[in-house]
C-alpha cells in the first residue's frame, strides 16, 4: 500500500482517539475566529525526520494552516533550532500539537540512532537494516525514518519477500524442505520475491548451500568469530545478514568480518523520542 493512503488512514485514527467527540480545553477557552503562530522548537541533539509528514497532518486537519519550513528532514539539528513555523486558527495549532508531536519526535528518534549505527559502519560494505519490529499502523512512517537515518529497509511486510525463519523451518521439517516448499510456491504463483533463510549453526548453514535458489542467508546469533568464519565458507555465493541482538558495541567486529548487512531490532522497538516542542509565537 501507498505510503501516502498509510499516512492518510493514521493520521484519520489518530485524530479520532485524541479528538473524539472535541477537544473541550480548546473549544472553551479559545475564540473559533482566533489566529496565531507556533513554531517547532528543538530541544535535543540529533537527525530531523517527519517534517513532510507534519505538513500532511497540518493540512489534513485545517487546509488554512500555512507551514514555512526552515530545516528539512535528513538534517543535523540542535537545542535552539526552529524547523518550521505553522500559522493559522490557533483552535487548529492546539488539535493539531500532539500529533504532531507524537510523530516527529519518534520518527526522528529513530533518524538519530539509525545515523549512530551508520556512522560505525563507515569504511565497511554492510548496510544496516530495520525490522518488522515496528508500532503497529507507523511501520511505514518508521521505515521511512530509517532511511532519512542512512539505513536500509528490510521487507515492509509479510508480502514483499519470503523469509523462512526458525519456525518455519522446525515445522517444514528441515533447511532443505523450507527452501524446496519456497520455491515450488513461487513458481505455482509466478510470484518473484526474494528468498532468506534464517540459520542457526554451520550444518544448517552448509545445508542451505547444499539446495541453494537462495538469495541470502540470515545468520542468528552467530559470534563475531563464528560470522568471519561462515563468510569465509560462503565465499560470496549468496548475500549474509548477521542478526540477532546486534547493538552499538559488537556491531564493528560483524561488519568487519564481510557481511552484507546487519538487522537492528533496536532502531524501531525501543528507540527513545528526540525532545522537541510546539510552542505558541503570538496572535495574529
Amino acid at each position: 500500500m501507498e505510503l501516502e493512503k498509510l499516512t492518510d488512514r493514521l493520521v484519520e485514527l489518530a485524530f479520532a482517539e485524541d479528538i473524539g467527540d472535541g477537544d473541550h480545553s480548546t473549544l472553551c477557552s479559545i475564540p473559533e475566529t482566533a489566529t496565531g503562530k507556533a513554531r517547532l522548537l528543538i530541544k535535543e541533539e540529533g537527525i530531523l525526520a517527519g517534517v513532510e509528514v507534519a505538513r500532511t497532518v497540518f493540512n489534513r486537519f485545517d487546509k488554512g494552516l500555512a507551514v514555512e519550513v526552515f530545516i528539512n528532514d535528513g538534517a543535523h539539528v540542535k537545542p535552539g533550532d526552529v524547523v518550521f513555523i505553522v500559522s493559522g486558527k490557533v483552535q487548529s495549532l492546539l488539535q493539531t500539537e500532539r500529533l504532531v508531536l507524537n510523530i516527529m519526535q519518534r520518527m526522528s528518534g529513530i533518524a538519530t540512532t539509525t545515523g549512530k549505527y551508520v556512522k560505525l559502519l563507515e569504511g565497511t560494505k554492510t548496510k544496516v537494516l530495520d525490522t518488522r519490529k515496528t508500532t503497529p499502523g507507523m511501520r511505514m512512517l518508521e521505515k521511512q525514518a530509517v532511511k532519512i537515518g542512512g539505513g536500509e529497509n528490510h521487507r515492509i511486510g509479510l508480502f514483499d519477500m519470503i523469509l523462512l525463519k526458525d519456525n518455519h523451518v522446525d515445522f517444514a521439517g528441515g533447511i532443505e524442505n523450507a527452501i524446496r516448499g519456497a520455491q515450488k510456491y513461487l513458481k505455482e504463483k509466478n510470484k518473484q520475491l526474494n528468498i532468506e533463510i534464517e540459520v542457526r549453526n554451520f550444518e544448517e548453514l552448509s545445508q542451505a548451500l547444499a539446495v541453494g535458489g537462495i538469495d541470502r542467508i540470515m545468520l542468528d546469533n552467530f559470534t563475531p568469530e563464528q560470522t568471519c568464519e561462515a563468510v569465509k565458507i560462503v565465499k560470496g555465493r549468496v548475500k549474509l545478514e548477521s542478526s540477532g541482538g546486534i547493538t552499538f558495541e559488537p556491531i564493528r567486529r560483524y561488519a568487519e568480518c564481510g557481511v552484507d548487512y546487519i538487522s537492528v531490532g533496536a532502531l524501531t522497538h525501543s528507540v527513545k523520542s528526540l525532545d522537541m516542542s510546539l510552542k505558541a509565537m503570538e496572535k495574529l
